[in-house]
């Protein structure tokens, strides 16, 4: 093969790589939903963004309901059954037995919940939101009457916690990808 054609099928490779890449069909294989139905539907019933819900739970289980973490937490939206327990009572939910969070329908129902309490109270502030759904309200307003955090997006170095400081950013990520995947798929 002459050098010419050599250097156009390389370019031919390379261009075709890039637009398979940058398709859509790529981009929902690397940012998938599961529970699409229950999301939305959540999503409406609590008046919480479904990107949001889709970035904590890619964040927190990748989309597998039977996980528990090392400190306890359970389910899709990793939640600690001590904050199961005082979301059934404040969201007057009526569980079916007592294995209800790994039941994807339920979970995602008490984790969005919490996600709307959250955002009643920091106002939705999305950073904010995300760092007390991690760490606990009391932890995030410590940080921010004490100084130690101003709360803001552009400040996410200034978390105590390098725990929380990492899962801020890894959710505000994940929650980009999917407003990008599925723009106006999800609402």
């Amino acid at each position: 093969m002459k050098p010419g054609r050599r250097r156009a099928l390389i370019l031919l490779i390379l261009v075709g790589l890039f637009l398979l890449l940058n398709s859509s069909l790529v981009w929902k294989w690397m940012y998938p939903i599961k529970y699409r139905l229950e999301i939305m539907d959540a999503a409406r019933q609590y008046s919480v963004d479904p990107h949001l819900i889709l970035a904590v739970i890619r964040s927190e289980s990748s989309f597998q309901s039977d996980r528990v973490s090392k400190k306890g937490a359970v389910g899709l939206m990793q939640i600690m059954p001590d904050t199961a327990k005082w979301i059934v009572d404040q969201g007057d939910f009526k569980p079916a037995n007592e294995d209800y969070l790994y039941d994807p329908v339920m979970n995602i129902r008490i984790g969005t919940w919490y996600l709307q309490f959250l955002h009643a109270r920091y106002e939705g502030d999305a950073a904010k939101i995300i760092a007390a759904y991690n760490a606990g309200p009391g932890k995030v307003n410590g940080w921010l009457s004490d100084g130690q955090w101003n709360g803001s997006r552009d400040h996410l170095e200034d978390i105590p916690y390098p725990e929380t400081r990492m899962y801020v950013q890894r959710v505000l990520y994940y929650q980009d990808r999917y407003e990008r995947v599925y723009d106006d798929e999800l609402h």
